[in-house]
């Protein structure tokens, strides 16, 4: 007689790469959000929601090349023979939006987006497949104004949700590098694709400074670099003087922003597309000094280079300044929670015409853990007030009790569960973070009365029982029935 075989229980567990969000880092999050919201809004900027699916096509980025597109995105063949996909991040599907609703929009065309997006890599330590973005751009607007207005808009945030003195947002342009890549010999105006390899070794060695330091990025501006652990990385192969012009430029900040865009404008030479990008930067720092922003919160610095390849112009960073505690216990600054920059060409893919666009992403999971490490970070949304179960059969008469306290605007509700050991009960109402639980017995509803369990205050006199401040106030008390809104609310108020 064959063995019946028993079906698999599925694996109760995330895939990986995701995660699940729980009440209280929701509410924070939420609170956070809503707070940036305020600010963007403040600045004339309206809300968009667009769909978490977009078709391959108009994501652009990860067009396939093979049978299917799964190189960074999740995306699926429809039977219409179309792919799909979740979105990357959430610029693509506003370029789309801009074009597909040209004719409606306001021009320029302002907008927040907040919401989660999806990226098909490898996960590890800190690093998911959906997260949480937070986005505010300006299409349609060609002046560096848009630019500097989004750089004040990030120092406003970071403002708001009590940073101050703790972010710089840190400015550069491509067109600058672009100049310092011409004048390095990487870069030919008349062929912009010759030297297009070694220009991505310089980003990339530009970008590894902070790690390396000068040595290593000159070893990868050169021939190239062997790791610690013996591993070589095949340089850019520029000759000293080349190396020297791009060190140079990583090293030009200066005391000032005009101070730095000189000196900017010594090492872009002759180079039309440089100057350019000297004179926008010129033309940011004039704007953001006429509004107060000064080097205390936004600067000129030439080393971020950040996302370069996707930009056409200004580009920001907005770093956080203070010290954290690495996994080893090391000391080091938190780092970047948010960039951003121009982009020129993005519309265009749709429209055929060249469409202005610029914009910021925060990284929300990143800066909330910001928050958290500064102490910033508002206190958890309290639990529901909760009305215990001591007789089956009066069901109605707890609902009631609930039902009057919700029309009053407090959070509550009647337990639920198995209300034979009135102990579980009491636990689970510290489990939710009840404030107060509201106890009738039969002998208390012939009375006419309820006893109220102040359990904020109980848990401070459990901590220490000594404290005079808590001596006054009783931890339960029994009123009328009457005025089981009314103690309630002295509670909640007294516990605040």
């Amino acid at each position: 007689m064959s063995k019946i075989k028993v079906p698999r229980r599925p694996r109760a567990e995330t895939p990986k790469g995701f995660r699940d969000y729980f009440g209280a880092e929701v509410t924070a999050r939420n609170a956070m959000l809503a707070r940036i919201a305020a600010v963007y809004h403040r600045y004339g900027f309206d809300p968009l929601e667009t769909s978490a699916v977009e078709t391959v096509e108009a994501l652009g980025k990860f067009l396939p090349d093979v049978d299917r597109p799964n190189e960074g995105v999740f995306a699926w063949q429809e039977d219409d023979q179309d792919w799909l996909a979740l979105r990357y991040d959430l610029t693509a599907p506003l370029a789309r939006v801009a074009a597909q609703y040209r004719n409606d929009l306001p021009s320029p065309y302002r907008r927040y987006a907040m919401g989660p997006v999806w990226r098909n890599e490898k996960p590890g330590p800190g690093r998911f497949r959906q997260f949480y973005q937070c986005d505010a751009d300006t299409v349609g607007a060609s002046t560096v104004a848009a630019d500097a207005e989004i750089c004040a808009m990030l120092a406003d945030v970071f403002e708001e949700l009590g940073l101050g003195g703790d972010y710089v947002v840190r400015i550069n342009n491509r067109k600058v590098l672009n100049g310092v890549m011409e004048a390095a010999g990487v870069l030919d105006p008349a062929d912009p694709s010759r030297f297009e390899h070694e220009r991505g070794i310089v980003l990339r060695a530009i970008d590894k400074l902070d790690r390396l330091g000068e040595d290593g990025v000159r070893a990868l501006l050169g021939e190239g670099r062997k790791d610690e652990s013996g591993d070589f990385t095949k340089g850019a192969g520029l000759p000293a003087s080349s190396a020297d012009v791009v060190l140079a430029f990583t090293a030009a900040r200066r005391d000032t922003g005009m101070e730095t865009c000189a000196r900017l404008r010594e090492l872009v030479g002759g180079s039309v597309i440089g100057a350019e990008g000297v004179a926008e930067l010129e033309e940011m720092e004039r704007l953001l000094l006429a509004q107060g922003y000064g080097p205390d919160r936004i600067v000129i610095d030439p080393s971020v280079v950040r996302g370069l390849g996707y930009y056409t112009g200004p580009v920001f960073e907005a770093e956080l300044t203070f010290e954290i505690l690495d996994e080893k216990g090391r000391k080091r600054q938190f780092g970047s929670v948010a960039g951003g920059g121009r982009y020129d060409d993005l519309v265009k893919r749709f429209t055929g015409q060249a469409v202005p666009a610029t914009g910021v992403s925060i990284g929300v999971d990143r800066l909330l853990a910001a928050l958290h490490a500064k102490g910033r970070v508002e206190a958890g949304a309290q639990g529901p007030v909760v009305v215990t179960v001591m007789d089956r059969a009066r069901m109605a008469e707890y609902q009631a009790m609930v039902g009057e306290l919700r029309r009053a605007g407090i959070r509550a509700e009647v337990y639920l569960g198995n209300p034979k050991n009135f102990g579980n009960q009491l636990k689970y109402a510290d489990k939710r973070g009840a404030p107060v639980a509201v106890i009738q017995g039969s002998d208390e509803a012939a009375r006419g009365v309820v006893q109220v369990k102040d359990l904020v205050l109980g848990a401070k006199i459990a901590e220490n029982a000594t404290l005079e401040e808590w001596k006054e106030r009783p931890a339960q008390v029994e009123v009328a029935r009457a005025d089981l809104i009314a103690t309630v609310q002295a509670m909640l108020q007294g516990d605040a």
